[in-house]
């Protein structure tokens, strides 16, 4: 029965697995409401002029091709910022990070060295009548987000009860008469101004969301902690692990630390001071970087490690870190054990722990998540290290331990008993971190290292677990030196 199951295996693996030029649905274009709320983003975030402020004249007929050209570059730049493939097109994937909660200030302002407080020592009170919480409880929270910032920079911040204060800290609704009205619940959740007299360094939050102090809602203290750094001169950061990211990352299980990124930008601003190292967001060209997960996703492959994922696609200039709720921002974990695609159902399929997700098209599919025993496992499996999908056959391979397991997608059963790794997959050292079939090879990660297996000749050869990341280093002085 091995040797019938390998037979098997090399007859499909022998095969392509995908056409990847099979004809793509025609794209419709954004619906008219879709396109009004892409430019209002786009004029707001990204600094789109629309045809009456640039003061051109266009006709009625060239309204489309003005949609297409004057907002296109626009869509790009948006689009590499936030890691996604820059087609230029208003996709269902650019649309759904666009609608995700963020913060309500430019990501194309550089503020520049200047824009910073002259003093050490800045104040700050909070006003109005719109706290979501007691007076008690808010302070406690901008406390811990003030701290923060004055753990990693010779800045410190007091508290006045009087009117003068340099940062003023508010809750309001809607139009408040500062030229950046919110939006209701969701998209914007707050601003803030920068260094400067009057409302400068002011922080601005929404009063309509459903603001919480820890999981449910939005989290106080992590979007505190963001626009406090705007108010102390930052600007916002394409580092997607980085608390100056626009896009707020609801972590509820992770503490929130400022990353190494952050503590670089606030240093140039403030100066150093000695702190404990902070948290790197991975870098893909460290020649240590291990996966959690890597898997096919259409024409990508995805590379998952803790809250971020990498996107290799061959209309990509360069592979870009991300985060894993960028793309699914909703019942996706983080810090994943196993990740595949099953193009037969058109779904995506995540592991961690003793669960997993299906997701279909960017969606948690009804009843999910569910405990890994349904799919057959018996109870001394408690979770998946990676998971190899076959469309030919409709199989995935399920890798745990030292053991391997065959999974009929079509019968949804599990397939007589486990076999060990070795004897399927000679060559491969155990257990594993990572695989994936891509251009004929099944590809296997292990720590720092990358098994590409050839399921014809059954020849294994080895390389860094990131040589498909397309690595171009530069090192934190170099990176720093642009930014000056």
């Amino acid at each position: 029965m091995k040797m019938l199951w390998l037979g098997l295996l090399t007859l499909v693996t022998a095969s392509p697995l995908r056409t990847p030029n099979l004809p793509s649905q025609p794209h419709a274009g954004p619906s008219e409401a879709d396109q009004e709320f892409a430019e209002k983003y786009l004029r707001h975030f990204y600094g789109y002029k629309t045809k009456s402020e640039r003061h051109k004249r266009t006709t009625d007929k060239n309204e489309g091709a003005d949609w297409q050209t004057g907002l296109c570059d626009k869509i790009q730049k948006m689009q590499r910022f936030f890691g996604l493939l820059p087609s230029g097109e208003l996709t269902n994937e650019t649309l759904a990070v666009m609608k995700r909660p963020r913060c309500g200030l430019s990501d194309v302002e550089q503020f520049g060295e200047t824009i910073r407080w002259k003093k050490s020592t800045l104040s700050y009170r909070i006003a109005g009548y719109n706290l979501p919480f007691s007076t008690s409880k808010a302070q406690k929270v901008f406390r811990a987000a003030w701290m923060l910032w004055s753990n990693a920079a010779p800045i410190k911040f007091r508290k006045r009860s009087r009117k003068e204060a340099d940062i003023v800290i508010s809750f309001h609704n809607g139009d408040h008469e500062d030229g950046s009205p919110f939006d209701g619940k969701g998209g914007i959740l707050a601003h803030a101004f920068l260094p400067g007299f009057g409302i400068g360094g002011d922080v601005h939050f929404d009063a309509a969301e459903d603001w919480s102090l820890n999981s449910t809602g939005f989290n106080l203290l992590t979007v505190a902690v963001h626009e406090f750094g705007h108010a102390i001169g930052l600007p916002h950061s394409d580092d997607p692990g980085a608390i100056m990211y626009p896009a707020y990352n609801f972590a509820p299980n992770n503490e929130l630390l400022l990353s190494f990124r952050d503590v670089t930008d606030v240093q140039h601003l403030y100066g150093e001071r000695s702190t404990i190292p902070p948290p790197r967001t991975p870098d893909k060209c460290d020649p240590h970087l291990s996966f959690d997960a890597v898997t096919e996703l259409q024409q990508e492959v995805m590379f998952f490690k803790d809250r971020f994922m990498w996107r290799r696609h061959p209309q990509f200039d360069d592979t870009r870190i991300t985060l894993i709720g960028s793309l699914w921002s909703e019942g996706v974990p983080n810090y994943l054990d196993a990740v595949y695609e099953n193009v037969e159902r058109n779904v995506n399929v995540f592991f961690k722990g003793h669960q997993y997700w299906v997701m279909k098209q960017l969606k948690l599919e009804e009843g999910f998540p569910r405990n890994i025993s349904d799919l057959g496992f018996p109870s001394r499996i408690k979770s998946v290290d990676a998971a190899l999908h076959f469309r030919l056959g409709s199989y995935t391979i399920f890798f745990t331990g030292h053991e391997c397991w065959r999974y009929n997608e079509q019968q949804k059963t599990m397939e007589g008993s486990p076999t060990p790794i070795e004897h399927q997959w000679p060559g491969i050292a155990t257990p594993i971190d990572a695989a994936v079939f891509f251009e004929g090879l099944v590809h296997f990660f292990k720590g720092n290292v990358h098994y590409k297996f050839d399921p014809n000749s059954k020849y294994v050869t080895t390389s860094p677990a990131n040589d498909m990341l397309d690595c171009k280093k530069k090192d934190d002085n170099e990176i720093l030196k642009k930014r000056r």
